[in-house]
């Protein structure tokens, strides 16, 4: 028997958990059944002898709008990344900051040896368009590369900077990321700060799940197969609901959802590597980028210069990004050498935490991808599918996705009940 106003949502990642918030808040009765043994997605964080391990390097943006209105931002105590980065290019580190932000760096930024003089004015005149959106036309879509091209940019500065920081967030030093998706984070760069909570990353899930009654979160529990008004898991429990949403990667979901047929979205690849240290090599809260061609690292921060309860307080937390996936003792040590090389000796004190593999890391947003995505949910079957692959691959777009199909199911059920 069905029960009045019941949701069962499928996976209890972030597009999930902002679902079942919003629907739990408008009254409805919910489930949320994830498959692993906590809710979050990709968005989780482990604890190592006194130390915050996120799931591989991320930050929120908090100029994102649709979570700076969702979350609770002050309660996530959220600690920002001076805007800029030290970009490391011929055995130096180089620093560029945003000087709309950072006044006293107007002089020598400029005259960094990343770029020429006439790219730092483009950086300007982009990031003054990005605060004035309404008054920028339309641009095809596009890769970032040709983007960047097209704006200006000379081959120095997309090689030595763009490459490298937004092979950070894209988790791809091509720059094939569509051009809208480079646009728009570039404008939440431009208008906030990059930040992590002071407690982790996962303190953005916890929240959520705080925001839901104890029983509504069903974890360690999969589906063998679902139905527009009903889901049976594979202890052979069945759970009968008004609506069932699947806010599942994209694979995933083609995999539950009968009859959804699609092409497998291409994930892309990091390898996050943690080290303990006496101090930090950077002594402040800015991120250290690879600014050269060669070379397996592409970006180093000390997470406990931004965010101190990330690390024990006589030590540093070291995180190192690789784009791809990378195994072996080998590997691990070709990065520490090529770490020495920025730092010099004092890596040889290093001691490594954790290394994570991430397969999974981001799902591919080529422009071909994006044109794809025509609404921020879909419906198949009478089943809704939500989540970051149906918008863009952030937090934002999960965070929206999920919204926007709960706010589809309030104003369906709305409308039902006034014919």
């Amino acid at each position: 028997m069905i029960e009045g106003d019941k949701v069962v949502i499928v996976g209890g990642g972030l597009a999930g958990l902002a679902c079942a918030v919003r629907l739990h808040e408008a009254g409805y009765s919910v489930v949320v059944v994830e498959s692993s043994s906590e809710p979050g997605g990709r968005v989780r964080s482990r604890f190592h002898n006194g130390f915050i391990l996120d799931r591989g390097f991320q930050v929120l943006l908090d100029a994102y709008p649709q979570t700076a209105k969702f979350l609770d931002l002050k309660a996530l105590n959220l600690k920002p990344f001076r805007p800029g980065a030290l970009v490391f290019q011929h055995g130096k580190l180089h620093r560029l900051m945003d000087v709309f932000r950072c006044p006293q760096y107007a002089l020598s930024t400029p005259f960094q040896p990343i770029g020429n003089l006439w790219d730092k004015l483009l950086v300007g005149k982009m990031r003054l368009g990005a605060l004035m959106p309404w008054r920028n036309p339309l641009r095809e879509d596009s890769s970032t590369e040709s983007y960047l091209r097209s704006y200006g940019f000379s081959e120095n500065m997309i090689d030595g900077f763009f490459r490298a920081f937004y092979g950070g967030i894209f988790l791809e030093r091509d720059l094939r990321t569509s051009s809208r998706m480079f646009e728009f984070t570039f404008r939440m760069f431009a208008t906030g700060n990059a930040t992590i909570p002071a407690k982790g990353m996962q303190e953005i899930p916890r929240q959520l799940e705080a925001r839901l009654p104890p029983d509504v979160i069903r974890t360690s529990t999969t589906v063998d197969s679902l139905e527009a008004n009903q889901v049976t898991l594979t202890d052979g429990d069945t759970i009968y609901a008004n609506r069932v949403v699947v806010a599942t990667d994209a694979e995933s979901a083609a995999r539950i959802v009968p009859g959804l047929h699609r092409d497998p979205v291409p994930w892309r690849s990091v390898t996050g590597l943690y080290y303990s240290a006496p101090r930090s090599p950077l002594k402040e809260a800015i991120i250290a980028l690879n600014g050269e061609a060669s070379g397996l690292v592409n970006n180093v921060c000390a997470l406990s210069d931004v965010a101190p309860a990330y690390a024990p307080d006589d030590q540093a937390l070291i995180s190192v990004s690789v784009l791809g996936l990378h195994q072996g003792t080998q590997f691990e040590a070709a990065v520490l050498r090529e770490l020495q090389q920025w730092f010099g000796e004092q890596v040889q004190l290093w001691k490594h935490l954790h290394t994570d593999r991430i397969r999974r890391a981001l799902p591919e947003q080529s422009p071909a991808q994006d044109a794809e995505k025509k609404d921020v949910f879909q419906s198949h079957g009478g089943v809704l599918i939500c989540g970051d692959h149906c918008t863009s691959a952030s937090i934002e777009g999960a965070l929206t996705s999920g919204l926007r199909t709960a706010d589809f199911i309030i104003e369906e059920n709305a409308t039902s009940k006034c014919q």
